[in-house]
């Protein structure tokens, strides 16, 4: 199992496949690496070299007390692209993960990234504020925030029926996909499941889209029940120096597996763009 000592003792688990151009994926909450298999094999078997890594206190990297934030998150990613000497890369994140891309592209990557993809993200920012009175009002993160709390087991039984859109009309539900988001989901710690919360929907990301000065996709489904791609998607596309945006009508949150082979074909054109 690969894993490494970052500077203040956490270790992190991470899948470093192939040779080529780096592709880094970057999960969402309360994921692991494994969230992104379907693009995994797709980019390996396409002459890439992938990475991955659980997020500390997600999947097999340790559960520490703190750091469940976006700063730390980037700058263990800088950590990990380091020890790696990753140069080029390419960087892909999924919900709470897109706001951990554009924190690292923004203030942590020195030089080392090449594009940024940003998927049903969080970015620019996800809660109701006076700057940003469109948002989601706080009462629903609180909710988040308590069953995580009380019934963490059930509710993530329960959340992934939104997050892959299985609770529509006339969904074809995939029983196996949402056990793997559960199992996902309690490999992972508490604490930093909790802190998360916090994390992926007060963090501002404004200024760290405005300051990209790299190319950056912007996926987002339209019927997106988790991140509303109104206020995030289409907002992010617009302060990005260099942005194209692609929303697609009827897909959900999750996406990139439900709907990996139309991802990972717009993912691919971007890429050799």
């Amino acid at each position: 199992m690969s894993t490494l000592t970052l500077q203040d003792g956490t270790e992190i688990y991470y899948k470093d496949w192939g040779k080529g151009q780096p592709v880094f994926f970057h999960h969402g909450w309360p994921l692991s690496s494994d969230d992104w298999d379907a693009q995994m094999l797709f980019f390996l078997e396409q002459g890439y070299r992938v990475i991955a890594h659980d997020r500390r206190g997600h999947g097999r990297s340790t559960q520490t007390a703190d750091g469940h934030n976006m700063d730390t998150y980037a700058s263990d990613v800088a950590e990990i692209v380091t020890a790696l000497d990753l140069k080029d890369v390419i960087h892909v994140g999924h919900s709470t993960g897109g706001g951990e891309v554009i924190r690292y592209v923004a203030q942590y990557s020195k030089g080392r990234a090449a594009k940024a993809v940003l998927i049903s993200a969080v970015t620019p920012i996800m809660v109701k504020t006076e700057n940003n009175p469109n948002g989601v009002p706080m009462s629903i993160f609180d909710e988040i925030r308590e069953n995580t709390a009380n019934n963490r087991q059930q509710y993530f039984v329960d959340f992934s029926l939104a997050f892959y859109g299985y609770n529509r009309e006339g969904a074809k539900e995939s029983e196996g996909i949402r056990r793997n988001w559960w199992r996902q989901g309690m490999m992972g710690s508490i604490k930093a499941h909790y802190d998360c919360i916090k994390a992926f929907s007060e963090t501002d990301f404004t200024e760290d889209l405005k300051s990209v000065d790299v190319p950056v996709l912007v996926l987002h489904g339209e019927d997106d029940q988790i991140v509303p791609y109104e206020i995030t998607g289409v907002v992010a596309a617009k302060l990005v120096k260099n942005g194209k945006l692609i929303t697609y009508p009827g897909f959900p949150h999750g996406m990139p597996t439900t709907e990996a082979a139309t991802i990972n074909k717009d993912l691919l054109e971007f890429f050799k763009s």
